[in-house]
């Protein structure tokens, strides 16, 4: 077995005879076995078969020098290396309820395991995904609406709206005299809060806000365009939680639609915000709940639309309306019978399926006693080597499926005094006789223990899944595989993300050189990123700073793998696709915190992603390219080729992925467009930057010629669809 991307290592063949020396070595022996042969001349049909026969053996030789596969595989399992199971996208389906629910009658929790799936075609099978925890949904009582002059991370000087001026109704609903969200003459960064009951569970819950206020045009702001930015605190930082600007019926507070409700001067509106699947309660300011927050981001000044007056709340009440919850790609399986066991060690069971993810709490084998009926739980270990005669357990092959049970080894015995008997013997300066070694007793070792013969072996749970296949875009993930009370419809509003195939053999070995290296153990920066890529197959790419900015403190940058075929399509890889999933920070945390070093922590993140949009006029030969359709297919080759050389996972001079901090010049995106066949010259180039701030983006143009996304950053292109981005590249052809 040969791998062209390992370095070619000095090798001794077990058998370096040539060609020649076969032919030779057959001439020298024909006076031996046929000397009546005396012609030996090129051209007799004799020495014409023996050159047959040496090509033949050397062909063996060839193939008797190489390492078969098998070996190669038998090596790898020597050195503990096993193939790494596929890794499950992740995502978060958001389930929308029929109807709502009341304090007298509440909806029951929708249960972890519930299987939703994409829809299912002629020529594609449905991805199945299932919930990774149940989902609660509460009833969001409010209990504060403060206001603030200013944004804070930890709100302070808070005034409260509701005491003594608001009456809440029965249905929760807050309604009095009108009050003002903001000052009396808004400013950029005014906000108010409303607190929420923290005994509720709201995690993840999709709520509306239904609000009452002045009718239209009273505050002066754009309503297509209103400068607000609703929040939420997760117990860390303002996570947004308005998922679309037409989740806000109200426009900003305008009431400008023609479509609301208008009663005596009053507008009513909704808003649906999606709050954060992790939403603890917080205490700030002597309040104590859960925190919304929404804050002006402009003053109506002369140069920029904003409020020109506060908005007036009459009313304002909360309701659920569906809730969100984590998926995984994957299938669950229940109580699967393996067979009866046979009593005899060593022995194997097959699981129904294969791609067997990392087992959680209750995921294990059941062996039940053919006498007693009594099931005993058995645990899974990674080998038997230390495993007694006595001890319940086995081993799992996550790809295979296959379940194995302790095998017998022979061993030594009295290897220890043989060990010594030969040394004294050496000492001496004696030499070691045949009858100086002793005869050695060949005892048996059971290694983990034995199911009894007749003992029924089940799986208890098991979930099977994994892949490439799971990344799957947003809004893809609509069917629900069974009915779940009160539920109308699914959706997933994020596309699924860190899917990533089982490691094939040729991945296997180009990491056996990083793990004979790093023994299990993070010390160099180089070894926190060798260890990241064997902790889970989600992991694409790793980067740890030669510099860390705080001391006892490593911080670890990640870049999960996602599906690549939006580049063949020519959309690149947005942003959104590199988000590292809470699961996949779980593992690798979890890995290294087994392998780092005592007092060290470690800390992941995401890289400071920069777009880049590219602007070429490009010359074409009009014979060559003289019809529409030919000058459609360049078009799409060369911006195929700019979202492939600009990504994350398949971008620079090695397609192997944009260096980490390596700055994009000019030049770079001329020579790439100079080397595509059907280019004569080019035009104008031109390049425009894309920076993130906090949930936006901004696009730049370029004047000094490079791009620089910092010390740690990543370049990456992609076509967004909001037009007024502009992230996707424009090629324009002239003749």
């Amino acid at each position: 077995m040969k791998f062209d991307f390992l370095p070619n290592l000095p090798k001794s063949d077990l058998d370096d005879r040539t060609f020649k020396d076969l032919v030779d070595e057959c001439m020298l022996r024909i006076p031996r076995y046929c000397p009546e042969w005396t012609n030996h001349n090129p051209a007799d049909p004799g020495v014409t078969l023996i050159e047959l026969f040496a090509w033949l053996t050397d062909q063996m030789l060839l193939r008797f020098n190489q390492v078969p596969r098998a070996n190669y595989v038998a090596f790898l399992e020597l050195l503990g290396i096993q193939l790494q199971p596929p890794a499950p996208a992740h995502t978060e389906v958001t389930f929308y309820l029929s109807r709502g629910q009341s304090a007298q009658e509440r909806i029951p929790d929708i249960p972890a395991g519930t299987e939703v799936a994409t829809e299912r075609t002629e020529g594609e099978d449905a991805v199945i995904f299932s919930t990774d925890r149940s989902l609660a949904i509460g009833i969001p009582n409010i209990l504060h609406f403060l206001t603030a002059e200013q944004t804070e991370q930890t709100p302070q000087r808070l005034r409260d709206r509701l005491s003594n001026l608001w009456t809440e109704e029965d249905d929760g609903r807050w309604a009095g005299p009108a009050q003002s969200t903001f000052q009396a003459f808004p400013q950029a960064g005014n906000c108010f809060y409303l607190v929420l009951d923290p005994t509720e569970p709201l995690d993840g819950n999709v709520i509306v806000l239904e609000v009452e206020g002045e009718a239209a045009g009273s505050t002066g702001i754009n309503p297509d365009d209103p400068p607000l930015r609703w929040e939420a605190w997760d117990g860390v930082a303002w996570r947004p939680i308005l998922l679309q600007p037409s989740d806000d019926g109200s426009r900003g507070f305008s009431f400008d639609d023609g479509s609301q409700g208008v009663q005596l001067g009053i507008c009513q509106a909704e808003i649906t915000l999606h709050l954060p699947i992790h939403w603890p309660s917080a205490y700030f300011s002597n309040y104590r709940g859960r925190w919304l927050r929404c804050t002006c981001l402009r003053s109506g000044g002369e140069d920029q639309i904003g409020y020109s007056r506060s908005p007036q709340l009459t009313a304002v009440r909360a309701r659920s309306i569906g809730g969100a919850t984590p998926v995984s790609q994957c299938q669950s399986v229940q109580l699967e019978l393996l067979g009866d066991s046979t009593g005899k060690p060593g022995q194997s069971f097959q699981l129904h399926n294969g791609s067997i993810l990392p087992r959680q709490e209750g995921e294990h084998l059941i062996v039940t006693s053919p006498i007693s009926l009594q099931e005993e739980v058995w645990r899974e270990v990674p080998d038997f080597s230390d495993s007694g005669p006595n001890d319940r357990h086995y081993t799992l092959d996550s790809i295979t499926g296959e379940i194995q049970f302790g095998p017998l080894i022979q061993e030594a015995a009295k290897l220890k005094e043989e060990t010594q008997f030969r040394r004294q013997i050496q000492q001496q300066g004696a030499p070691l006789t045949q009858d100086d070694i002793p005869k050695l007793e060949r005892l048996e070792r059971q290694y983990g223990a034995v199911p009894p013969k007749g003992s029924i072996i089940r799986m208890a749970a098991y979930r099977t899944g994994g892949g490439k296949r799971g990344n799957v875009q947003k809004q893809a993930l609509r069917v629900l595989k069974s009915a779940v009370p009160y539920v109308s419809r699914i959706a997933n509003h994020r596309p699924a993300i860190n899917g990533a195939d089982a490691e094939s053999l040729e991945e296997a070995v180009i990491r056996v050189p990083s793990f004979l290296r790093t023994r299990e153990r993070a010390v160099t920066p180089e070894d926190f990123e060798t260890l990241a890529y064997q902790s889970s197959r989600a992991v694409a790419r790793a980067y740890c700073p030669k510099k860390q900015t705080e001391a006892g403190t490593v911080l670890l940058l990640l870049a999960p793998r996602t599906d690549t075929s939006g580049i063949d399509a020519g959309e690149g890889l947005a942003p959104e696709r590199f988000v590292l999933s809470s699961q996949l920070r779980k593992d690798v945390l979890s890995y290294l915190d087994d392998r780092r070093l005592l007092g060290i922590e470690v800390k992941l993140d995401e890289p400071a992603y920069v777009g880049v949009s590219v602007q070429a006029e490009v010359g074409i030969d009009p014979q060559q390219y003289g019809t529409l359709q030919a000058q459609r297919a360049l078009t799409q080759r060369l911006e195929t080729e700019l979202y492939r050389f600009l990504n994350p996972l398949t971008g620079g001079g090695d397609n192997k992925g944009w260096p980490f901090g390596a700055p994009l010049y000019k030049s770079d995106i001329i020579g790439l467009l100079q080397q595509t066949p059907g280019v004569r010259y080019l035009g104008a180039v031109e390049l425009f930057a894309l920076f993130r701030d906090d949930d936006r983006w901004n696009r730049m143009l370029v004047t000094e010629g490079e791009i620089d996304p910092g010390p740690s950053g990543l370049i990456c292109s992609w076509a967004d669809p909001d037009p007024n981005l502009r992230s996707a590249h424009a090629i324009s052809l002239r003749y």
